[in-house]
């Protein structure tokens, strides 16, 4: 046997690099928690703590069951098919090629909402802090300044994601520190220990927590990317299976404690100035006017870096597409001459980001984006379950528990969180994913032939 320090007289050996395992469990957790970032829930607490009728720690704490249980299925999937680390990959090869095309097909709308999001939510933080500009121009000198970044090639560094994250994490203790205050005093230990944002008896509404729910769970959208890592990790049988749960519980725990906080600051959940911005309203209560505009600018810079790689990550994968015979060549694979960008699909994504900013609210494309990524996580819970339970070799031992409970668990949560989802998200999702089928029947000539492969390594 030759190993990598062996060599043959007269011969070179050439030796294959390959990615180092070297991170560890509180590498993947602490680049989870990045991903998701520690304020994801406060820009969702407004509209979702009028939808579930004030119980929006509820909401977080359903969504983050069936999180868990999905991040356990992305842990042990990711140490099944290592160089993967997507929905798409893991449907692929755990149920069928064709559900795994249709799962990159959702994952791929999602892509494109992402801009959205950050674009309609950065606007509105904008016109909060400066109300005398209209949300329309805003949103026009988002898209405008995120796509000159992009187009000169300018990307958002590693250390400047640790630096934003310090500084949100500085921000939301202060607020903690202040609700606590604040509570305390108007409240005492009654208002600190109360279970009313669990549960109200007198708004308690099961329909309403669901279909907040489904809203609400966007809180913790990105976890998966944790699998990423997958070939870089030391013992990856364990920590694969570790670090994504992990980071859905502590998302959970932490975010549950603002939301908590900022239900017992402003209990009246109908009397916000405007739901959207729910949160500034809380932390000007708390803090006054310097913790507002503290939590505004915090949440407008994230809203810009999230959006820069949001548009960055949809134009490669549109130029991957191209460039594989996915989408028209000519266009989507088109680079420039001078960056290297995806030059045409960066406008192209600016474009299609304007038209639906001005046309979409920041619930509706929260919504959209739910849509297709619980259809993703559904279908990465039966992959689980077909490979560790249906699959599983003959002279290897079944756990019913984890080889079979769990995935089916999580396929139920998501699929009652997902079939939650308000009609309109249904329906123009429903529509996507019609035409996602259409175009795998014509492009495999009804199933017949392989589905062309989606690089979502590219974005």
């Amino acid at each position: 046997m030759i190993t990598g320090n062996d060599t043959i007289p007269g011969k070179k050996v050439q030796v294959i690099p390959q990615l180092k395992r070297v991170l560890g469990l509180w590498d993947l957790i602490f680049y989870g928690v990045v991903l998701i970032q520690p304020i994801a829930a406060i820009g969702l607490f407004g509209i979702a703590s009028v939808v579930s009728r004030g119980h929006m720690v509820t909401t977080l704490l359903i969504a983050m069951s069936g999180m868990m249980l999905t991040a356990l299925s992305y842990g042990r999937m990711a140490s099944l098919f290592p160089s993967a680390g997507s929905a798409y990959t893991y449907v692929g090869k755990g149920l069928n090629i064709h559900l795994g095309f249709m799962a990159g097909w959702v994952m791929f709308l999602d892509y494109l909402i992402i801009p959205v999001i950050n674009t309609v939510y950065g606007a509105l933080t904008l016109n909060r802090l400066i109300p005398a500009v209209p949300f329309i121009v805003w949103v026009v000198l988002f898209i405008a300044v995120i796509t000159y970044l992009n187009l000169r090639g300018i990307k958002s560094t590693a250390r400047s994601n640790e630096l934003l994250l310090v500084i949100m994490c500085v921000v939301i203790l202060v607020f903690i520190v202040m609700a606590v205050r604040y509570i305390f005093h108007g409240q005492g230990w009654d208002g600190l220990l109360s279970y009313k944002p669990f549960y109200n008896p007198e708004t308690f509404n099961f329909s309403a927590i669901m279909t907040a729910t489904s809203f609400a769970a966007l809180t913790y959208i990105g976890f998966d990317g944790v699998t990423t890592l997958s070939e870089e990790v030391k013992n990856p049988g364990r920590n694969m299976l570790l670090a994504p749960v992990l980071v859905c519980l502590f998302t959970g725990i932490f975010s549950g404690l603002q939301i908590y906080l900022a239900q017992q600051v402003w209990p009246d959940y109908n009397s916000f100035t405007n739901p959207e911005t729910a949160f500034f309203d809380v932390s000007a209560r708390v803090g006054g006017t310097l913790l507002f505009n503290a939590i505004a600018i915090i949440l407008s810079v994230a809203c810009l870096g999230s959006g820069l790689a949001g548009q960055a990550g949809a134009a490669r994968l549109l130029y991957a597409m191209g460039r594989d015979g996915v989408l028209p060549q000519k266009f989507f694979s088109h680079l420039s001459g001078k960056t290297s960008t995806p030059d045409f699909n960066i406008l192209f994504i600016a474009a299609l980001t304007l038209v639906i900013s001005l046309i979409i609210s920041y619930q509706g494309a929260a919504e959209l984006l739910n849509f297709g990524a619980f259809l993703a996580f559904m279908g990465v819970n039966l992959a689980a379950l077909r490979q560790f339970y249906f699959l599983r070799p003959p002279n290897e031992k079944r756990n019913i528990l984890t080889d079979a409970a769990l995935p089916l668990l999580g396929f139920v949560v998501c699929f009652i969180i997902w079939i939650s989802l308000p009609l309109p998200a249904k329906l123009v999702g429903g529509i996507w994913l019609v035409a996602g089928v259409i175009f795998l029947i014509l492009k495999t000539r009804g199933f017949k032939e392989k589905p062309l492969e989606i690089d979502f390594k590219e974005s």
